[in-house]
């Protein structure tokens, strides 16, 4: 099952980069194997999987330690900072950093462990009071007071979208965070980078690669129902 859901998944993200006229390649899967077992993550790394998202810090701690050392972690839940300490240098990339307090406390992580931390910031697009995330005029200055942190790089922005009935009712907050994206790329913000937009999951991803994804989060899609 694993196999031909991974399979139906990349050639869906295949076929909207070429509707896009994206090059093949350019949009990344994230296997989002929260809650799921480490058998079904082997399956999905059997097929060629490299990158794997997580929610809880614990999860990934748990699997970090039990599977090849080649996957690339994605931290794609929330993060409070009393959990920063575990999860600096297993992560490969962190995506839901909301706040400077949060960010200050993986530089000073980052610092003792004498590592990097790359990050995302998470942008709240849909002002939905139920999600975490920074406004989106409230991002640049947030991106700005980052990047002064020397050990935390910043790659770019993600989002959780809304749940909706059409995956096209994503389109706006999609094609605004990408445009946010390139509004702040063109600032030159030292230590700032906007080459990531980790934007879709199970129920839009499709529409998130048309409008500039770069990773997309899918879970349901592969590893069926929780």
């Amino acid at each position: 099952m694993i196999e031909e859901n991974l399979q139906y998944v990349q050639e869906t993200i295949r076929r909207a980069e070429e509707e896009a006229g994206r090059k093949p390649g350019e949009v990344t899967l994230i296997a989002v194997s929260k809650t799921k077992p480490v058998s079904m993550i082997e399956e999905a790394y059997a097929c060629g999987c490299r990158d794997f998202g997580e929610n809880k810090v614990q999860e990934l701690c748990e699997k970090y330690e039990v599977l090849p050392k080649d996957i690339r972690w994605h931290l794609i839940g929330h993060l409070q900072r009393n959990k920063v300490k575990y999860v600096v240098g297993k992560a490969f990339l962190i995506h839901s950093v909301d706040s400077l307090r949060l960010a200050e406390e993986i530089q000073k992580e980052a610092k003792k462990r004498q590592t990097q931390v790359d990050v995302l910031i998470e942008v709240n697009m849909a002002a939905e009071e139920s999600k975490f995330g920074v406004l989106p005029e409230e991002t640049e200055n947030l991106v700005r007071e980052v990047s002064k942190l020397p050990d935390v790089h910043i790659k770019g922005l993600m989002t959780i979208a809304p749940v909706v009935e059409k995956p096209e009712d994503n389109a706006i907050h999609f094609h605004n965070l990408k445009q946010l994206s390139v509004d702040i790329k063109e600032k030159n913000i030292d230590n700032v980078s906007m080459s990531v937009l980790s934007m879709g999951m199970t129920g839009d991803y499709e529409q998130a690669v048309k409008d500039g994804a770069s990773y997309v989060r899918v879970g349901t899609g592969i590893f069926g129902e929780r």
